[in-house]
């Protein structure tokens, strides 16, 4: 005789089998989790907080090419330019720390524009999260040929002796070129005023129509002028001269010693995005910097690849910090 106890326990064994058997094939046919899914799936946004046709544009591209080819998702460039570059810095620092949107910043928006606008919407040191930097470019100060201003000491004797301000064009409030301007007219002890522009096109435009006497510019946006003698290079803001205009004197050695300013590049994420994908990036970014392709554009843009690791470059954005505190107040800018 079959005791009834055994065979409920017999069938009760068989379901559990079964219920187990059910769940071990719906978790290996569910969706895997998009945490654990590889990095990058879909394209990637980099936010370029300029607007389009400016050395920035090109520096982006540059990496995002090959950036591109490495992850095997394309690189949409988003320029989102206004605001000394706070508006693209902004958008990113508050959208998914996912990585798939990115930050083409440079020095000016993590040190300079957080001191400059009182609403800058964005911690430099808490709301990103550094991938690592591409290059530094020189800026130079140029003029027309018809410029009474032959030299950059012309220029600094007119101020002086006329006690007038003298107008300058840069791509916009809070750029490097204008704290690079006002540290110039600061260390020389002439005042200048600042006309900002949207952009590096638009103030090079208004340049070359005579409706300003001065622009401070990446090189690259001017380098054709000048060689083709429309524009006149005064002088380049780096310690060293521009690999592009090695002819050019730095403003510390046309009297104003110890001068230096400079733009730097870098990628960044928002602040939570995981460590294996800004790693992903960052080696990414450093494969991209290594490549003779990438060099070769860099170099046309005065610039030389610099590969960091994250760290580095958290300790880079935390100098520039600490830098455009100090010289926005020096200088005595008022927050917007």
């Amino acid at each position: 005789m079959v005791d009834a106890d055994q065979v409920g326990r017999a069938e009760g064994g068989v379901m559990r089998a079964l219920v187990f058997a059910l769940i071990a094939l719906l978790a290996a046919i569910a969706p895997t989790p998009a945490f654990a899914q590889p990095y990058p799936t879909r394209p990637v946004t980099l936010v370029v907080p300029f607007v389009p046709g400016g050395s920035a544009s090109v520096m982006a591209r540059a990496v995002a090419d090959r950036l591109s080819e490495t992850l095997g998702q394309p690189i949409v460039i988003d320029n989102r330019g206004g605001a000394g570059t706070t508006i693209g810095a902004r958008a990113v620092a508050k959208s998914v720390p996912d990585g798939y949107t990115i930050l083409l910043a440079t020095n000016a928006t993590l040190g300079v524009a957080p001191n400059l606008y009182a609403n800058a919407g964005y911690d430099p040191r808490k709301d990103f999260a550094p991938l690592g930097l591409i290059g530094v470019v020189p800026t130079v100060l140029v003029v027309l040929p018809s410029s009474p201003f032959r030299t950059l000491a012309d220029m600094i004797r007119r101020g002086k002796e006329t006690g007038e301000p003298i107008e300058y064009g840069t791509p916009g409030i809070g750029t490097v070129n204008h704290l690079a301007a006002e540290l110039l007219g600061m260390m020389a002890g002439i005042k200048l005023t600042h006309v900002p522009y949207r952009g590096a096109g638009p103030a090079l435009n208004d340049l070359l129509g005579g409706h300003i006497p001065l622009l401070f510019s990446a090189i690259p946006n001017v380098h054709g002028h000048i060689e083709a003698d429309t524009l006149r290079a005064l002088a380049v803001t780096t310690a060293r001269r521009a690999a592009l205009l090695p002819n050019v004197p730095t403003i510390a050695e046309s009297g104003l010693s110890g001068y230096d300013m400079s733009l730097g590049y870098g990628l960044v994420a928002p602040a939570g995005t995981p460590r294996a994908i800004v790693e992903r990036l960052n080696a990414a970014l450093n494969a991209a910097l290594a490549t003779e392709e990438v060099k070769t554009r860099l170099a046309a843009e005065g610039a030389e690849p610099q590969p960091t690791t994250p760290e580095e470059h958290a300790a880079i954005i935390d100098r520039e910090e600490t830098k455009g505190a100090a010289l926005v107040k020096a200088i005595g800018l008022k927050p917007e």
